[in-house]
Formats: structure tokens, sequence, C-alpha cells
């Protein structure tokens, strides 16, 4: 199943609307597909170097326009929605973390999910819910997925030959690999919490929201 799924990302890199498809997936990916579009992105930055910025403004646009999607979501679905997606996506029980990381350092949160393997639509939700200011969301989205995005297509442009032949062959190694980055990056977004020992986190053991 991950396999044919993973053909079927890439079969779409060489697909005449592209990157119809890339602002597809970069807009479900920020509010509810499981599935990075980092693979896509890379490819097409592998086949068409030249475009590769231009590929990664559409990248970020598109996961922002998506994570305003999932604000949305948060904001006035999320009783009718939210929870059952987060369930989903096996996301239910960090949704009180994120809500609380959310309100204890606002931005930097959504910097922080934007720019590591945090699940993105985790903060996207949680923005909408806790009621986070709009214009806070939508320019920490541009810089923390701007981040990301640019940084794959620079990947890819110097590197990409040797990258795709590597996870064509270790396709289970690398999707191992990025559900550790993940768990990397909430462990990284957890680090906000307070820089004396002494001191506990007031995020930490969240159960609920407040």
């Amino acid at each position: 199943m991950l396999r044919g799924l993973y053909n079927w990302t890439m079969e779409k890199a060489a697909h005449p609307a592209a990157v119809r498809w890339l602002a597809f997936f970069c807009f479900i990916e920020a509010s509810f597909f499981p599935i990075p579009p980092h693979p896509l992105l890379g490819l097409m930055c592998l086949a068409e170097p030249q475009k590769a910025l231009r590929f990664g403004v559409i990248a970020t646009l598109s996961s922002v326009a998506g994570g305003l999607f999932g604000y949305l979501i948060g904001w006035g679905l999320y009783d009718l929605i939210g929870q059952t997606l987060l369930g989903a996506i096996g996301l239910t029980d960090s949704f009180p973390v994120a809500a609380c990381y959310l309100r204890e350092y606002d931005w930097e949160a959504i910097v922080v999910a934007g720019a590591t393997p945090v699940p993105f639509k985790l903060l996207t939700i949680t923005a909408g819910f806790v009621g986070m200011n709009l214009v806070t969301f939508v320019l920490a989205s541009i810089v923390g997925r701007g981040m990301i995005f640019f940084t794959v297509g620079v990947l890819f442009r110097i590197f990409g030959a040797p990258i795709k032949r590597f996870i064509d062959k270790y396709l289970g190694m690398v999707t191992a690999a990025f559900v550790a980055l993940v768990v990397g990056g909430v462990l990284v977004l957890t680090q906000f919490g307070p820089a004396d020992e002494g001191e506990a986190d007031p995020c930490e053991a969240a159960s609920e929201v407040r």
C-alpha cells in the first residue's frame, strides 16, 4: 500500500498538471491529508531546477491557504469535523498540548510546526479553535512553510538524483525516518518549556483544552 501510494504520488510529478497537483497536495496536507507533499515538490525541482523558486512559492502559498482551511475547521467546525479529523490521523491526544503551546508561545509554535516535521495540520486546526490572531497566524505560517519548502527545493536542485535513487530503493527506511523526524519535531515543540530546571512546563501534562 505504501509503495503504491508513493508511486501514485511520484507519477504526478511528471503529469502535465504537476503544478496543480503540487498546490492541491500542499493545500490538503496543511488541513487533513496525512501524506507530506515534499517528495512531489522535490521531484518537480529535480525535473525542472530552473523553476525551483517558483515551485517553492506555489507550495508555500498553497500550504498557507490549506492552513487557513484548517483554521476555519478549528474555529467553526471543530465539533462537527475537527475532532473526527484529528482522531483519524492519531492526533487527538496531542490537541490539548498544542492548544496550550499556542496560548503560551503564539506565533513561535506556528513557525516551529511549519518548519519542522511537526504535523502542521494539528497546529492549524488548533489555532482556529483557540482563536489565534489571524494575521499573526498567516505571517507565521508563511515563514515556517517557506523555510521548509525552499529548503527541500534547494536540496533537490543540488542533490536531486542521488536523493531520488535512495528513496526509490529504501522507501520503508525513509518512511521510518520521517516518522522519527515527526517525533523529533514534537519534542522540539515541547522545548518551548521553561528554561529553569525547577520550573514545571505548563503544557507538558496538558490533557484537556482550558
